[in-house]
């Protein structure tokens, strides 16, 4: 059983990109892992703002992560890139504090334009702070992600037999160590597998 960490970089508290998280944390779980999820928006504004390294919740966040075997990041893409929040945070933290660790990084947003804001803004940062392995991470479309009144998530089925591959593959790696998968190709157009070629034409 590994230790995991799903961290939610979304502002929002009603974001599909937490609810998508929470979703796939319950997968891992019933694959043995403990999973313990932060969400960054409850982190103190004044000391992500202030980068108040000593303030006892950045400490603790820091702490989730140095105890993690394995760390989920999921954000929301504004303007190709990853969210301002997930910034400060990975500006707080020490700056190897993903050293050793398996890293599983999804990305939600509402156009195919932003797909490969994981691979050219998020892998470099995750790479620099000493991530021992980064999975192929996953760019789901908002439109793929359904949450009913009573909160429970249902993924377009054109996204989630990938996004179920992408988790499984993240839980292979963290188990085992296994540095040297070779993910398979997934199909569907309700997102995109980073690190793949982009297509040739996306239906919107």
């Amino acid at each position: 059983m590994a230790r995991i960490l799903s961290v939610s970089a979304s502002p929002s508290a009603s974001s599909r990109t937490a609810r998508l998280l929470r979703h796939l944390d319950d997968r891992l779980r019933a694959q043995g892992h403990e999973v313990t999820s932060l969400e960054v928006r409850t982190l103190p504004a004044d000391a992500l703002l202030g980068a108040d390294f000593g303030h006892p919740a950045i400490v603790g966040a820091a702490a989730l992560f140095e105890e993690a075997d394995g760390v989920v990041i999921g954000t929301p893409v504004y303007k190709a890139a990853y969210s301002g929040l997930l910034k400060s945070l990975l500006d707080l933290l020490p700056q190897y504090a993903l050293a050793g660790k398996t890293v599983l990084p999804l990305a939600t947003g509402g156009s195919t334009a932003h797909v490969l804001a994981i691979d050219y803004a998020l892998r470099p940062v995750l790479s620099s702070m000493g991530a021992a392995h980064i999975v192929p991470g996953w760019f789901t479309l908002d439109r793929s992600i359904t949450v009913g009144d009573d909160g429970s998530v249902t993924v377009a089925p054109e996204a989630a037999g990938a996004l179920a591959e992408a988790t499984d593959r993240f839980s292979t790696a963290v188990s085992y160590r296994t540095f040297d998968l070779v993910p398979a190709a997934p199909s569907g157009g309700g997102g995109r597998m980073t690190g793949d070629p982009l297509p040739q034409a996306v239906n919107q």
